[in-house]
């Protein structure tokens, strides 16, 4: 390591104290996001960074440029249809940001500017558009932007035909509008201006000032978020609500905006549920009644309580019902069986029941969209570990698949035959089969073992599917292995699988990925010495507790945005996200669920020993992970390690939870993580 100083961030001892235990945080100071010692010591951690990896800044900006070169600058979607017009969105050379544009009736119209994001984003550091949502009568756009990366969209309505742009502003939203069908009036949901919770619905009517907006529904369960959408038949608006083990729906007629909405189906503590609208009926994917993997039933628009729900497709113990789409004369289910994705087709009339056919365990596919009942035509997405996406259409009728579009790997001669990927299984210690998806150059893969980068996420239920990144062949290119451990507290494997790693079984999920960097070690996949691990947000919490259980078994470890200090973040219930994730970690103002996280927390059991080499990254504005969590973190780690491995902590000063805006200087904060990688492992070209 270099013989500069690492910085020292200052000790204020505070003491926190609950269930008669008390805990002393030293750091605890550094939540202060306006204090100037706070901003000096992230800068100061910054300059470290620099200082330590400025060896490397030429190989930085050649990764950068060649994962640049990979991608189509001068790109454009597969255009849909929806009321009338062709939407597309495009990208130009040399520009960071997307262009909306639309056609009327054919893609041979002259095409319309909605919104050129490069305009919008001149004198930003950082800028997002949220969402665009187009009235009825398509002459008024509803959009949303966020010029700070904390997720608080400020809502404007422009005129396409004139391309004037209303006031008023409606600000500190969750960015989604939905219009009513009198094409003025329009639901949006509003933010606690604290704890960023969606907590509110309003409704507001163009020309009106927002401050007249009307409330029309207010969550006042502080563990739930709420929601509102309109349905795919345009009939009805629907404000959603949900938790992480619960929800509820309320709908209304589009054509009465004025109207209260009314119950679906009263919230159950422990049911979840989804509702869709087609003709007279709504579709209802719901794991009540014990079905875990959830099932699909049916009822009339005008008997919506849960007692009048018949059963369409019943709950399987082996198949998760993740989606459905429907269409005019087809059901298309998204289904998971053995960790792999499914999409099954049945006709209405019962003559027709098949998947569409798929090769290899390591690929990913699911719906696209799919706006129009009408249509013959299912579009879907397709990839795998080797294989770049291709956007399908597939027709129901002549049961024929058309490739609308390929993604391109610009500029390294890319073959996706040079490349293997399989499934492999680790045995966890109690016995449970743990899935691994692997990807690697063939003619690299050596027998002695390889470099190998084990990804891991395993929370909330969030499926990590195996799916082609250009941007990785960066490291396949140089030996590396790229590896997804499918650890428990995901889906992978069905909803149990996600339940056996939440709450008080949280250490599976640990443990998990303990016992895969065992097996690839084992297996000979790669050597000691030679493994590294990756995770991001509550996946950085995954890297933080197995680099405090074994950290002997990771070269080098990055966790961006970590979710780390677990205990006294789900105490705050002023921090956003935390009242919501109850149901996720537990609640620690009941004793049981405080000490189980105390005995995980990363934070809380930094211990005196050696670490791998660490590179933590955050960003200021993290609306998500506050930026202080991997900032204690570290200060701790840097007090307490008895190694001189490298411990790098660099914070984001413009940007928040998903990182930088621009299409491409995303890929600079790729660059800085790859480089520590390959700077690891002696490879510097």
């Amino acid at each position: 390591m270099n013989s500069n100083q690492p910085p020292k961030a200052k000790k204020i001892p505070k003491a926190l104290e609950i269930h008669g235990d008390v805990r002393v945080d030293d750091y605890y100071w550094l939540n202060e996001r306006d204090n100037q010692d706070v901003l000096d010591y992230l800068k100061a951690e910054n300059d470290y960074t620099e200082l330590n990896l400025a060896h490397t800044k030429t190989f930085q900006e050649k990764l950068f440029n060649e994962m640049k070169s990979r991608i189509k600058e001068d790109d454009t979607s597969v255009p849909y249809k929806l009321n009338g017009y062709w939407y597309i969105t495009r990208f130009e050379k040399g520009k960071d940001y997307p262009i909306y544009t639309r056609k009327k009736e054919t893609l041979e119209a002259d095409e319309e500017l909605l919104f050129d994001c490069n305009e919008m984003a001149k004198g930003l550091s950082y800028f997002k558009l949220g969402s665009i949502s187009v009235s009825p009568d398509n002459t008024l756009a509803a959009f949303s932007i966020d010029e700070v990366s904390r997720r608080q969209y400020v809502i404007k309505v422009k005129n396409l035909v004139t391309g004037e742009v209303y006031e008023p502003q409606i600000k500190n939203t969750t960015g989604s509008v939905s219009w009513a069908n009198d094409n003025k009036t329009l639901f949006y949901t509003k933010r606690d201006e604290k704890t960023l919770r969606a907590h509110k619905i309003f409704r507001h009517e163009l020309h009106t000032d927002a401050s007249q907006d009307v409330e029309v529904y207010h969550e006042e369960d502080d563990t739930f978020n709420t929601f509102v959408y309109k349905t795919k038949s345009r009939k009805y608006l629907v404000i959603g609500s949900s938790s992480t083990l619960t929800s509820e729906y309320r709908i209304l007629n589009a054509n009465t905006p004025q109207e209260n909405f009314k119950v679906f189906n009263k919230r159950e503590r422990g049911v979840e549920y989804a509702i869709a609208h087609y003709n007279d009926s709504f579709y209802i994917i719901t794991n009540g009644d014990g079905a875990s993997n959830f099932k699909l039933q049916k009822t009339s628009e005008n008997t919506t309580s849960k007692a009048y729900w018949q059963d369409l497709i019943p709950h399987r113990k082996d198949v998760l019902l993740e989606d459905i789409e429907i269409f005019k004369d087809y059901l298309v289910l998204s289904e998971r069986s053995n960790g792999l994705n499914k999409l099954r087709i049945l006709s209405w009339d019962g003559a027709e029941d098949y998947y569409i056919p798929f090769e290899s365990e390591t690929y990913t596919a699911y719906t696209g969209n799919n706006p129009d009942f009408d249509s013959d035509v299912l579009r879907y997405s397709y990839n795998a570990l080797t294989t770049p996406t291709s956007i399908i259409d597939y027709n129901f009728k002549t049961k024929t698949k058309t490739i609308k579009k390929e993604q391109v790997v610009l500029g390294t001669n890319f073959n996706k035959d040079n490349y293997a990927s399989e499934r492999i299984w680790a045995t966890a210690r109690d016995g449970k089969q743990i899935p691994i998806s692997l990807v690697y150059k063939k003619d690299l893969k050596s027998p002695e073992g390889n470099p190998l980068l084990l990804y891991g996420y395993g929370s909330y239920g969030s499926t990590i599917d195996p799916y082609f990144s250009s941007i990785r062949l960066s490291l396949l290119d140089r030996g590396f292995i790229f590896a997804i451990a499918h650890v428990r507290g995901g889906e992978y494997l069905g909803r149990d699988w996600y339940e056996q790693g939440k709450l008080l079984q949280k250490k599976n999920t640990f443990s998990d990925f303990i016992d895969c960097s065992k097996h690839v070690i084992s297996k000979g996949y790669t050597t000691k010495g030679h493994l590294y691990a990756y995770g991001g947000s509550a996946g950085g919490l995954l890297m933080g507790v197995v680099i405090n259980e074994n950290p002997e078994l990771y070269n080098g470890v990055i966790a961006a945005v970590p979710f780390v200090d677990v205990v006294t973040t789900m105490l705050d219930e002023s921090i956003p996200l935390t009242t919501g994730e109850f149901d996720e970690w537990g609640n620690p103002k009941e004793k049981t669920y405080y000490e189980y996280m105390k005995s995980y927390s990363p934070y809380e059991n930094v211990t005196a020993q050696k670490y791998p080499n660490l590179l933590v990254t955050t960003g200021l504005h993290d609306s998500q992970v506050q930026y202080w969590e991997p900032a204690k973190w570290v200060a701790k780690l840097r007090e307490l390690k008895s190694d001189t491995n490298l411990l790098l902590l660099h914070t984001d000063m413009d940007s928040g939870h998903g990182g930088a805006s621009g299409r491409f200087e995303s890929l600079k904060e790729v660059a800085l993580e790859y480089v520590f990688l390959l700077d690891l492992e002696g490879i510097s070209v």
